[in-house]
């Protein structure tokens, strides 16, 4: 109970460091684990949605069909992860734990720059896991109060952090959701239409990535899709992300390469 840093991390750097992830000691060798892959987000008129789907693939094995890697980190702020399964798991509970613990010994909440700036301090202390193969890569998006707007951050293994304008995609299917919603994404989009774009571009990385998954309709397994406005974050229901996964099946029978853009 002694006053002390407001960071829950050097909390436990003080207290219980067997308890931090990048402080525990690795058998060698080549490790298998799970990892979960594609998350992306976009701006829209309000806010900021992000989503992902919900494979984990363990080498050329599927090793879960319904993995969840989309989670609020605060009431106004979300975070995807990326990479081994495990350990995103973990870091996002802890990152969770940091911004309360911060709240409670501060007594006001972070900003949305420093809660970017707290997950960089823990992606970089795993530094020494991803170099052995157990990379984590996460994404983060929220609300600004400040500014008023939506902001999307991407980081690498190292901890290094970009912002990102409009949309982002991390993961094994990045290269192809990237370029699905660099044709979709206008500045003024709703939130519907901005939940069905990043379910789009899911469905175009599952189209080219064996990695991602694409809306299951037989199990009734769809991706995670998290709307942060104003009014805080809100995950949208299994009925609501289920009609915009079956309307662009439907569509997609007939035009099995999605929607086209315009030439000019």
């Amino acid at each position: 109970m002694t006053p002390g840093s407001s960071s829950f991390i050097d909390f436990l750097e003080s207290h219980r460091p067997e308890l931090i992830p990048g402080r525990r000691r690795l058998p060698e060798g080549v490790i298998e684990a799970p990892h979960g892959t594609t998350i992306v987000a976009a701006v829209f008129d309000g806010g900021v949605v992000l989503a992902g789907d919900r494979r984990a693939t363990m080498g050329n094995m599927i090793a879960q069909r319904d993995m969840e890697k989309v989670f609020p980190a605060d009431e106004y702020s979300a975070v995807g992860v990326a990479g081994t399964a495990g350990l995103a798991i973990e870091m996002v509970r802890m990152f969770q734990l940091e911004l309360e613990h911060y709240e409670k010994i501060e007594g006001t909440v972070l900003s949305l720059e420093g809660k970017a700036n707290r997950l960089t301090t823990m992606i970089r202390g795993n530094l020494g896991m991803a170099m052995q193969g157990l990379a984590v890569i996460p994404m983060f998006a929220g609300y600004d109060l400040e500014h008023g707007r939506g902001r999307i951050f991407t980081y690498d293994v190292t901890g290094g952090r970009s912002e990102e304008r409009g949309f982002a995609a991390t993961g094994s299917g990045s290269v192809f959701a990237r370029g699905s919603m660099k044709k979709l994404h206008r500045e003024d989009l709703t939130a519907e239409q901005a939940s069905t774009m990043v379910v789009q571009a899911l469905y175009d990385a599952a189209d080219d990535d064996s990695a991602t998954g694409g809306p299951d309709l037989a199990r009734k397994i769809f991706p995670i899709v998290s709307l942060i406005t104003e009014d805080g974050f809100r995950r949208l229901t299994e009925a609501e992300v289920s009609a915009i996964a079956v309307s662009i099946t439907d569509h997609r029978l007939t035009h099995p390469n999605g929607p086209q853009a315009p030439l000019l």
